[in-house]
């Protein structure tokens, strides 16, 4: 067995688990039991990929970067999440959980967002399947993500503010629990990252590996190889990163790399760097590495993107971190914004702030001319363009 995929007691190495309420224990363990029988089903993989392809239009392109690679002098190729339905990687997982929840009967949804990207692709496939849903977001979120909270409600999802705490992801996520505890018979929880209890991060990452899957197609198509040397990604819970990593944990040649957000710099204290800073603990339910006090309070996380605002990262990158397996860069808010002004400048492609996260790491490491960096480009900037001209009004970029 892989010593990078969860063990038979919910565990990536140490991190992981299901640290729940009681009155948690029923649902969690109904979808630990069940999962697997039920995604590995025939009708569920047709209906699964047929929607991946014919509504989420996937394949998604794994795009050769020109001018980028250029650029930096190696191979740099673009997988292009942006071009999913909703503009983001978050459907591929929302799409998986919804076919889930109906076949264990349920009949609402409820979901937790920071981007708002999570919350528009749960929205949307409530609205292809005629479910109810209502989305937690932190009410900071809601204030910066404005496009996205009007696609949300536009697809008929109810959006409510979480306006404890920082009012951002962690505490979005805090409500979305508290919800579910209160609606265990008829609500599945639709969790949009590899956090949570196990099975989620599971779950998750297994729906997010389409990802990955079809990197190694399309590089035997371009390359004529399917590993590539390097693949980026950014993390904050981690769907997209274990997506694009998924089919290549067990393949040490190929170099994992996440950037995390640094916010104002690592020791701001305004910043989402959890393996600079955290140690390991418990957090929405799951024991990880996250950013906390010494007597174990939740560290206020800050980024100046919303997705990356969380102050942990999923029990499989806190194993993967403590491994060594993946090396972690820390973008702080300025390198990504430069990065993402560049990538639009020199690809014509405007990627979400999270995203130009992951772009930055091509400025702190140096890579041959022969070598095939593969970055997974998981969202549009869209949703950020408010941000990106502030920013640009403020630093004068051009």
């Amino acid at each position: 067995m892989s010593a990078f995929q969860v063990n038979q007691h919910g565990y990536y190495g140490q991190f992981g688990g299901a640290f729940i309420p009681e009155m948690l224990y029923p649902n969690v363990e109904e979808l630990r039991e069940r999962y697997l029988d039920i995604i590995s089903e025939p009708s569920f993989q047709a209906e699964f990929w047929q929607l991946l392809r014919d509504y989420v239009g996937r394949p998604t392109p794994l795009y050769f970067a020109k001018r980028l690679s250029e650029q930096y002098g190696t191979k740099v190729y673009l997988k292009r999440e942006d071009l999913c339905h909703t503009g983001a990687h978050k459907v591929n997982n929302t799409l998986g959980q919804i076919l889930l929840a109906k076949r264990l009967g349920k009949q609402k949804i409820i979901a937790e967002t920071g981007a708002g990207q999570h919350g528009v692709a749960t929205a949307t496939v409530c609205a292809l399947m005629g479910m109810e849903c209502i989305v937690y977001m932190g009410s900071v979120d809601i204030e910066r993500q404005q496009p996205n909270v009007q696609r949300m409600r536009m697809l008929g999802a109810e959006v409510r503010p979480a306006t404890s705490g920082s009012q951002t992801l962690k505490d979005a996520t805090n409500e979305a629990m508290r919800h579910w505890i209160n609606h265990p018979e008829d609500t599945h929880y639709i969790i949009g990252s590899v956090v949570g209890p196990h099975p989620y991060p599971d779950m998750v990452g297994r729906f997010q590996s389409v990802i990955s899957q079809e990197i190694k197609s399309q590089l035997m198509e371009k390359e004529g190889r399917e590993l590539p040397d390097a693949v980026l990604a950014c993390v904050g819970g981690g769907s997209n990163a274990m997506g694009a990593f998924y089919h290549f944990l067990d393949h040490p040649e190929v170099k994992l790399m996440a950037a995390e957000a640094a916010g104002l710099g690592v020791n701001s204290g305004k910043s989402a760097a959890t393996t600079a800073l955290g140690k390991p603990g418990i957090l929405h339910g799951s024991r990880t590495i996250l950013m906390q006090t010494p007597d174990g309070q939740v560290v206020e996380p800050h980024s100046i993107s919303a997705g990356l605002d969380y102050p942990g990262i999923g029990p499989v990158h806190a194993h993967l971190f403590d491994s060594g397996r993946a090396t972690f860069f820390y973008v702080t808010d300025d390198e990504a914004m430069e990065a993402g002004f560049m990538v639009s400048k020199v690809e014509g492609i405007i990627p979400a702030i999270e995203t130009a996260h992951a772009f930055s790491i091509l400025d702190k490491v140096k890579f041959g001319p022969e070598e095939i960096v593969v970055i997974n480009l998981s969202g549009r900037g869209d949703k950020d363009l408010n941000t990106y001209m502030k920013y640009q009004q403020e630093h004068g970029v051009i």
